[in-house]
């Protein structure tokens, strides 16, 4: 059966309709950025990538492609062997490689061959990525926002989890991120997106909301760690409706100190990231609250993190890039616990009325 070719902007509209969706690119090139729900099916692995760039350019191109096509048809074998066998025959898998199509196109003729309905996606996943984020605008401008503020600590992602158990549409940037969004947010053991896949994560969240129902999201600044927000979202986020999400000091000590217990119980790497606010807050400051958390008195130091450093940041920052947060929807959380956040995410829900586009 023979092979067919896709836009990659055509592609993006109908991904839905394939069965699999398959990258033959190597596991490095997959690892940094892919399709969303794309399964990994090297032509060459990434040493053999290298192997065979490096013949093409210290041998030849015709011994490198000899090379080259042993080793993906070995490829291409191993994969049908443990995945396509069981396949039945309207199976519609869509291919991929990076650009040229060598890769994708080998696997996919070998499919096609077969007997199935094999697509690829002109331009590879370079042209994938350009029809992507040109889309990205139109995706985040169709929906409308309901943006939750509140200074450090006061449970804005806890309340975007509340709302996203009762049925709400919610975007959590910071999940997407890997990242908690500030000088300290680095989670210990997770290593953040690349750029592409943020923007990758972001698109396919956009796709699947519904435009006639609000989208919860936190009150972002233009980066989460290392990372990128798409301007047309951070500038649609920042024209819409505020909610302001209050807590006590004290709880919201109580909260941080659940939320990021591994500085709890590792205070050396605390003292370490605290040093990164030395040239914003002095290093005498800075001096004097790594002693405090080497004598056990770490509580003490958050409350003066948030009271002397987050809360003036973060009151500045909302004042100037969220222009509504003036007429803010006030909610008040009595405590930290679950049930408070369910009864205010309750609450907001039930509030909100029948929504249209902003």
């Amino acid at each position: 059966m023979p092979v067919h070719t896709l836009p990659a902007a055509e592609a993006l509209a109908r991904l839905d309709s394939f069965d699999t969706v398959i990258d033959a690119r190597t596991e490095d090139e997959h690892a940094l950025d892919h399709v969303p729900g794309a399964i990994n099916w090297p032509t060459l692995n990434n040493q053999e990538r290298i192997d065979i760039g490096t013949m093409y350019k210290q041998v030849n191109p015709f011994e490198a492609k000899k090379r080259g096509a042993a080793l993906s048809a070995r490829n291409i074998a191993a994969h049908i062997e443990r995945e396509v066998i069981d396949k039945p025959r309207n199976w519609k898998p869509l291919v991929y490689c990076w650009r040229g199509g060598n890769r994708s196109g080998a696997l996919a003729t070998i499919l096609g061959a077969i007997g199935f309905h094999v697509t690829l996606i002109e331009g590879g996943y370079k042209a994938w990525r350009a029809a992507l984020v040109e889309s990205i605008p139109a995706l985040a401008t169709r929906l409308h926002y309901r943006v939750v503020c509140g200074p450090t600590g006061s449970g804005k992602t806890r309340l975007l989890q509340a709302l996203a158990a009762q049925g709400a549409q919610v975007l959590d940037l910071e999940a997407l991120a890997s990242h908690r969004s500030s000088v300290l947010g680095h989670i210990p053991g997770q290593e953040q997106p690349s750029q592409k896949r943020f923007d990758s994560l972001i698109w396919d969240a956009l796709r699947h909301f519904d435009p006639a129902r609000p989208v919860y999201v936190e009150s972002e600044s233009k980066k989460v760690g290392n990372v990128r927000v798409p301007d047309a979202l951070i500038e649609a986020m920042r024209e819409s409706p505020c909610i302001d999400l209050q807590l006590s000091d004290p709880e919201r000590v109580a909260l941080l100190l659940e939320d990021y217990d591994f500085f709890v119980k590792d205070s050396d790497h605390f003292c370490h990231r605290l040093q990164a606010l030395a040239e914003l807050r002095g290093k005498a400051v800075v001096s004097t609250w790594i002693e405090k958390v080497q004598q056990g008195h770490t509580p003490e130091v958050v409350l003066e993190l948030l009271t002397q450093h987050y809360d003036p940041m973060y009151a500045q920052s909302i004042a100037r890039n969220f222009k509504r947060y003036g007429e803010a929807l006030p909610c008040v959380l009595r405590d930290r616990s679950a049930e408070a956040l369910a009864d205010a995410a309750r609450g907001l829900l039930t509030a909100e009325p029948t929504a249209s586009p902003a």
